[in-house]
């Protein structure tokens, strides 16, 4: 039934001459992918909403088994695009892991993930956390307070192991920047050795999302980076404490994209205008009124085709709130963020970020020119595609023509040192010059020789 009135309203908008280009897409059965966590909700907004429909596209979410086995789907065409991490176009572009053009007209949130360690780890990381006058702990929490307990295991002779998603996502840049900030080495990645260990003091591997709790309970890893529901899952479990959010480590970082192959959106460009149009409609709907909508959204995204965690755990952080141990629960109302902030739109500062945390980090072996960081974010993220698409919502009365940055240069300004938990302000602009203002990662013409860093 959804289809057959799908067509129909396609059928009468197509006899509206001001909208018929722009409803002839060349593809119209899509299959988009996506993992199961609270950030996919454009995707899942959009389809049920009918924002897709309207566009005349007939589209298949389908959840995928880990960030890799997604990303193969849309290099080889099974998925048409996917909800992604947004290192993961850029790596494929530059020919980090699986080589392939990527590109993203659509970021799709701000924020949305945490920190947590088992209730071991934060038993012995408390007497090191500043309280506040009512004794619950001071946030946001530094990992200079884990130092003196992954100290201790090293004196013991035990491995101090916490888990991310993905060496290219933005839990592991996250918690490496939180390690890195609190005095602790995270570990460099080297063409010969892609464990991203070398040199650690906390040795950070993969875990799928939906398994990071269990991972944890059963004591392989001592915490863990993750998005949402995961984090909120330790608290309900009674197994962890979250204790830093990504809103407090970097206030409104930008977080996943949408991401499709090059070849596609240069075969169906109207296709990629269509679906555009409808996640952006998706992120006003989940941000509109004071995020009025976030409470249908999360009984959307509690069901098994979709997150399948609980409706009460995912609301816990996707109404405004978070929860960092039970009863303590504190109003985050940009813990998830979807559409203010200009949360959409794909900035090429924000890759340029990414691009930075890879070069920082041993991913990018040599190093480049800040014109080599530009020429890349503008390969990958593609502002122009989603300006038009918002230039056909506001000409159809459905977006406000305010809403945009038509005249952005696709660079945010400086995100200021207040902003950031180590104090270090961040300038897409000069990505050299904020490499040198880290204390800990590598810099200039440094590059990872066996085990030492040399240069």
């Amino acid at each position: 039934m959804k289809r057959i009135i799908a067509t129909l309203a396609a059928t009468t908008a197509l006899a509206s001459p001001a909208l018929a280009e722009f409803l002839d897409v060349e593809k119209d059965e899509l299959k988009f992918g996506f993992i199961k966590l609270t950030d996919m909700a454009p995707l899942a907004v959009a389809y049920e909403n009918g924002y897709f429909e309207d566009e005349g596209l007939f589209v298949t979410l389908e959840a995928q088994a880990n960030w890799k086995v997604l990303l193969d789907g849309v290099i080889d065409g099974q998925l048409d695009g996917a909800h992604m991490l947004a290192g993961q176009p850029l790596a494929a572009t530059i020919g980090y892991g699986t080589e392939a053009h990527i590109v993203t007209p659509f970021s799709m949130d701000l924020n949305g993930n945490g920190i947590t360690v088992s209730n071991e780890i934060w038993e012995q990381m408390l007497p090191h956390v500043p309280k506040m006058e009512d004794g619950r702990p001071q946030h946001p929490i530094s990992a200079s307070t884990l130092a003196p307990v992954v100290e201790d295991y090293k004196d013991q002779g035990k491995p101090f192991n916490m888990g991310m998603v993905f060496p290219v996502s933005t839990h592991n840049y996250e918690i490496r920047y939180w390690l890195a900030a609190g005095g602790l080495e995270p570990g460099y990645y080297s063409t010969q050795d892609i464990s991203g260990q070398i040199g650690a003091d906390v040795l950070l591997s993969v875990t799928p999302p939906p398994q990071m709790p269990a991972t944890m309970e059963a004591g392989t890893i001592y915490g863990y980076s993750v998005g949402e529901p995961w984090n909120q899952q330790a608290v309900f479990k009674g197994i962890g404490v979250p204790v830093i959010t990504d809103y407090e480590l970097w206030k409104n970082n930008p977080e996943k994209v949408f991401g499709l192959s090059n070849k596609f959106v240069e075969e169906n460009p109207n296709t990629t205008l269509a679906l555009t149009k409808a996640l952006i409609r998706a992120a006003m709907w989940l941000d509109e009124n004071d995020n009025a909508n976030r409470e249908a959204a999360v009984e959307i995204l509690s069901r098994s085709e979709y997150v399948g965690a609980d409706a009460e755990v995912i609301a816990n952080s996707m109404t405004g709130t978070f929860e960092y141990e039970k009863g303590d629960k504190r109003s985050v109302p940009d813990f998830n963020v979807f559409f203010r902030h200009n949360a959409t739109y794909p900035f090429y500062s924000d890759a340029v970020w990414y691009l930075t945390q890879m070069r920082r980090w041993g991913q990018i072996p040599e190093s480049k020119t800040d014109a080599w960081f530009d020429e890349v974010a503008k390969s990958v993220y593609k502002p122009e595609v989603y300006l038009k698409a918002a230039k056909l919502l506001v000409d159809e009365g459905l977006a406000n023509e305010a809403d945009f940055p038509w005249d952005s240069d696709g660079y945010k300004a400086p995100t200021p040192a207040e902003d950031i938990i180590d104090g270090i302000p961040f300038d897409g602009k000069t990505p050299n010059a904020y490499l040198e203002s880290l204390p800990i990662g590598l810099k200039g013409d440094q590059k990872v020789v066996g085990n030492d860093i040399q240069g």
